[in-house]
């Protein structure tokens, strides 16, 4: 989880946190829901295609979609924290070739970079304020498929959430969590000429794959 409207980004998400992500990928593999964005991923057909990820962290998702066949991959962080971590894993794994990472902030800088088949924004939305501008950046990236996962609006993650931030408040921290509305997060990628292929519900998070329509594709 590593993207965030630029205020409290590089405090939050620091090196310690990378260092904690790398070992904890290294040592476990991906997280259960990264697990499944990958399978959805090469379910519809992966060989050859690129894949853009938005806040990947150190690169977990993109180490594994490049071992299943995909051709390059690109990934967006605002935080610096990550690039030695992520570029060590690329080199261990010899795929370093097919990877491209940038250091920015994809909602105001989107048009700088190109679209992919495949674009992953995985526990992203609810690190960035201005979901809309990021949800449609992504959603206009995607030529093809669309994967988002989100917090999901429950009693508990309003309180979690909520935790969260008033520790930030008394750390004298910017960074903030949002449970953004699930339903608003879909609308904005279905006007963005996205639908829906897969809709998933966990305990904590929701997964979501859409797909390019037919007559946009």
């Amino acid at each position: 989880m590593s993207c965030c409207s630029g205020m409290g980004c590089e405090e939050f998400f620091d090196e310690r946190v990378a260092r904690r992500d790398a070992r904890r990928y290294s040592e476990k593999g991906l997280d259960g829901n990264g697990r499944r964005i990958v399978e959805l991923v090469r379910r519809r057909w992966l060989e050859g295609k690129t894949v853009l990820e938005v806040g990947g962290g150190v690169g977990a998702i993109q180490l594994e979609l490049l071992q299943a066949g995909a051709k390059g991959t690109l990934n967006v962080e605002l935080s610096p924290a990550y690039e030695p971590y992520a570029a060590e894993l690329l080199q261990v794994n010899g795929l370093d070739a097919r990877a491209d990472r940038r250091v920015l902030d994809f909602a105001e800088r989107a048009d700088e970079l190109e679209s992919a088949d495949v674009v992953v924004l995985h526990r992203v939305v609810c690190c960035y304020p201005d979901y809309e501008t990021l949800v449609g950046a992504a959603a206009d990236h995607a030529r093809g498929q669309l994967l988002l996962t989100f917090p999901r609006d429950a009693w508990w993650m309003r309180l979690g959430l909520g935790t969260i931030n008033r520790l930030q408040r008394l750390r004298r921290r910017t960074f903030r969590v949002y449970l953004h509305a699930p339903a608003a997060i879909l609308e904005v990628a279905n006007s963005h000429g996205l639908e829906i292929a897969t809709r998933e519900h966990g305990r904590i998070w929701e997964l979501v794959s859409f797909e390019r329509s037919t007559h946009q594709a």
